[in-house]
């Protein structure tokens, strides 16, 4: 399901010295202390702009069953089953005005999803939603997560524009209290943290951000009333600006193409180039949709899943670039020097295939050359889209290459490189999310355990928990989360499965009698090493990986930080997994008490 390299291309030799060189030239001695985390006197990068500033509300003190911290998927899936179990005295609190986790902030022009709507959005069975294309733009996914809102009778359960400030474990009572910036006091016997993967924006740490005279902003809090326009709209007042973006990842590929329909001028600033393919989206047919049984979004997310992870079911439902480049899993441990060679060769195929189709749209060279990428097809999330590459045709859009070194300087009129200062009026920060910080620091709290002990201190050797979800000395507090939990390529099968694993966990305590429960030590090192077990193919394949945040910008691994690692087989391997240990019902590894 892949093309073969064209006779004239680099021997596997070479290509692996090409990929040790643009690996090395990446490499930085702060590796994730390159960038700022917006809090403190970056804090204003994080404002909402979405939300009614003036917005207040009376103050909340209340006894619940459940407090849930996210009003994302993954906090609206963890209501939808705590609702199914009977379990319907919960609060919900999100700082974001709606519910929608990543679709409410990610409101930048082109943002869409990259996995097929019919396996991406949850619940399309339950709610009779049909997903007007393919793969659908980001404000159709945040208005279907009002309809879910709505469906699920979840808006009077939510406490929105609301940060939580502090969460500790009562011994005495045995339940937990959650204080917010809005006056709450809310006393619950569980918490569910559903604090999500990419929604807590950074910037690079570059000299000078202060300084620049222009307008800036992070994608994630993107300023219409500056750009004009809207999500399905030209931003006409950009017309007479010259616009620099910096960052060439997930967010810049889709946000390029708009800006250079609408800036007079467009610099995007690379450090590495993304591995582009093609989208080819398309409507959805509704004679199609309707022909669909009961049960087909269960098995077509399996089988997307499946496609993408090696397994190579019968039939690709999906058949989309996904499936095609991910057909075989070229990260597996192979089992002979053959299947090595075999695999690696796959690999450097498929890259070669996507830097055929880059110098087949591009028609200068020399750009085309720039916006290869020269690192393993699994070294960076993969981005396929069919209007960013063109948009280098266009005379107003400059690519400026930084050969792997980024921007390290911003002057007050743009951003400095190479001893050029590349003047802006606006300045774009397409840098992504903090995916690998503390997870109390993507929180923005610390929970407080047992004897009031912080999960920063708790977790300070690296993180402990069972099946990613429940960590010794902090009873009753549940995570969904990627920290030694489920991924997967397709966010919304991991979230789904962890979502529906602590509903029936909170569902089995009361059903059960549970005051608490906790895992003991030794379940949590059997969890980690089995997790362990699983990394030596990817370890591996990552060891020559050129930086980004699937590999820590390249950090030297330690065991504080191998302990953060999820799940790294497919995520149809967890499932199994936490099925059958709730199918024995015994809760092994688990400590309770009971009333």
């Amino acid at each position: 399901m892949t093309s073969t390299s064209e006779s004239g291309h680099l021997s596997p030799d070479e290509i692996r010295e090409r990929y040790r060189i643009e690996r090395e030239k990446r490499l930085r001695s702060d590796g994730t202390g390159q960038f700022k985390t917006i809090a403190g006197e970056w804090a204003d990068f994080g404002r909402d702009p979405f939300s009614d500033p003036n917005f207040t509300r009376d103050a909340v003190k209340e006894e619940t069953e459940v407090v849930i911290v996210g009003a994302g998927f993954g906090g609206m899936l963890a209501a939808h089953h705590l609702r199914k179990a009977g379990i319907t005295n919960f609060r919900m609190i999100d700082l974001a005005g709606d519910f929608g986790g990543t679709w409410y902030w990610n409101r930048y022009p082109n943002c869409a999803c990259d996995v097929e709507s019919y396996v991406y959005l949850p619940l399309l069975e339950e709610t009779g939603y049909m997903p007007t294309e393919k793969y659908v733009k980001a404000y159709e996914i945040f208005a279907y997560c009002q309809l879910l809102g709505r469906t699920l009778d979840l808006y009077s359960k939510a406490l929105f524009q609301t940060e939580v400030e502090d969460m500790r474990w009562d011994d005495e009572s045995q339940r937990w209290h959650t204080t917010t910036s809005r006056g709450d006091d809310l006393s619950s016997k569980f918490v569910i943290i559903a604090g999500g993967v990419l929604h807590r924006p950074k910037l690079p740490d570059v000299d000078g951000i202060r300084g620049f005279k222009g307008k800036m902003f992070h994608t994630s809090r993107w300023d219409y009333g500056y750009t004009g326009g809207s999500p399905t709209e030209k931003m006409v007042n950009l017309a007479d600006k010259r616009v620099g973006i910096i960052g060439t990842g997930a967010t810049a590929v889709q946000a390029v193409p708009k800006l250079a329909e609408a800036a007079k001028e467009l610099y995007v600033f690379q450090r590495t180039p993304a591995l582009v393919g093609k989208r080819n989206n398309k409507p959805t047919d509704p004679e199609w949709f309707k022909t669909l049984k009961p049960g087909w979004q269960a098995e077509r997310i399996v089988n997307f899943t499946q496609a993408i992870t090696g397994s190579q079911p019968e039939v690709d439902m999906v058949a989309d670039e996904w499936t095609k480049l991910f057909w075989t899993d070229t990260r597996k441990f192979p089992e002979s020097e053959e299947e090595a060679a075999a695999l690696e060769q796959l690999d450097f195929d498929n890259v070669q295939m996507i830097r055929d189709h880059i110098a087949n749209i591009v028609t200068d060279p020399e750009i085309a050359k720039k916006l290869m990428p020269w690192y393993s097809q699994a070294c960076k999330r993969p981005c396929f889209h069919d209007e960013y590459l063109p948009a280098f045709n266009r005379s107003n859009v400059h690519l400026v290459d930084t050969d792997g070194h980024g921007i390290n300087e911003i002057g007050e009129n743009g951003p400095i490189f190479d001893g050029v200062e590349y003047p802006v009026d606006l300045l774009i920060f397409a840098s992504g999310y903090e995916v690998t910080s503390d997870y109390h620091h993507r929180l923005g709290f610390d929970p407080k355990g047992r004897g009031g002990v912080p999960l920063s201190q708790a977790w300070g050797t690296g993180p402990s928990t069972l099946q990613g979800v429940l960590t010794r000395g902090f009873p009753n507090m549940l995570m969904i989360s990627t920290v030694q939990g489920a991924q997967a390529t397709n966010f919304l099968h991991s979230i789904s499965t962890v979502a529906e694993h602590v509903g029936w966990l909170v569902a089995k305590a009361k059903a059960d009698g549970i005051t608490t429960m906790e895992p003991i030590e030794a379940a949590q090192e059997e969890w980690f090493n089995l997790l362990l077990g699983q990394v030596f193919g990817i370890a591996r394949y990552n060891a020559v990986c050129t930086p980004g945040y699937l590999n820590r910008e390249g950090e030297a691994g330690d065991m504080t930080t191998a302990r953060s690692m999820a799940w790294m087989t497919s995520v149809m391997g967890f499932i199994d997994h936490v099925a059958a240990w709730r199918a024995r019902g015994d809760l092994a590894g688990l400590e309770v008490h009971t009333a």
